[in-house]
């Protein structure tokens, strides 16, 4: 990383660095990711799409909750090189994907912000699940357990078996579903033509856009 080439990105060592900066400046903080994600993975090949499609999201996650104590659970290793790169692993991240260097998945033995062992999709909700429930038997009542999934993730039979069983057990957990219809190939099926309504509907796209007029009177 050379000097002044990501004033922000370069001071951001944990999450909590980032809670310090202002609104404008999380999304300059996502403009930075994104290109120090795209230089580095541009030289070291790696799952390139699945990262830039969740930057902000990735951001706004670590801005609001309070990981490690907080449990982030992805559902994609691909999509966690932003992750990474926010947890303290941005000035060794060119080694991911190398011999001896970073896994390009999420490893609890690589970092404690690595919640769950992350292959490929549809196991965070279960993971979850199974950790709020933990949560729940050891009487911890203050924890926040994130499950982030997307919208191809959600075409596989065992996401819909935790949420039946999530809703089942009353599990204090959050399901964040991220449905930018991308997946490796194209999503079918009733639940993600029913998704495509919601996203198209007036109704949605006007309290989008509301939120979106608030959002940018913030300073």
């Amino acid at each position: 990383m050379k000097e002044g080439e990501y004033p922000l990105l370069s001071k951001i060592n944990s999450p909590e660095d980032m809670k310090k900066l202002t609104p404008q400046e999380l999304l300059s903080l996502s403009t930075e990711l994104r290109r120090f994600i795209i230089d580095v993975v541009s030289c070291n090949p790696g799952h390139l799409g699945a990262s830039l499609g969740v930057v902000e999201l990735t951001v706004a996650l670590h801005y609001v909750f309070n990981a490690p104590f907080d449990k982030i659970i992805w559902d994609v290793g691909h999509q966690a090189y932003g992750h990474k790169i926010l947890t303290g692993r941005r000035d060794i991240f060119h080694t991911q994907r190398k011999k001896g260097g970073l896994s390009g998945f999420p490893t609890p033995k690589e970092s404690e912000y690595d919640a769950f062992g992350v292959g490929h999709s549809s196991t965070s909700i279960s993971a979850a699940l199974g950790m709020a429930i933990a949560d729940k038997l050891n009487v911890i009542a203050n924890r926040n357990i994130v499950a982030v999934i997307g919208d191809g993730s959600m075409t596989a039979g065992m996401a819909f078996e935790a949420l039946n069983n999530a809703g089942a057990s009353k599990a204090n957990m959050i399901v964040v579903l991220n449905d930018n219809r991308m997946s490796i190939s194209p999503n079918v099926g009733a639940f993600s033509e029913y998704l495509l309504d919601i996203t198209t509907s007036n109704t949605y796209n006007k309290v989008k856009n509301d939120v979106w007029r608030i959002l940018g009177r913030v300073e």
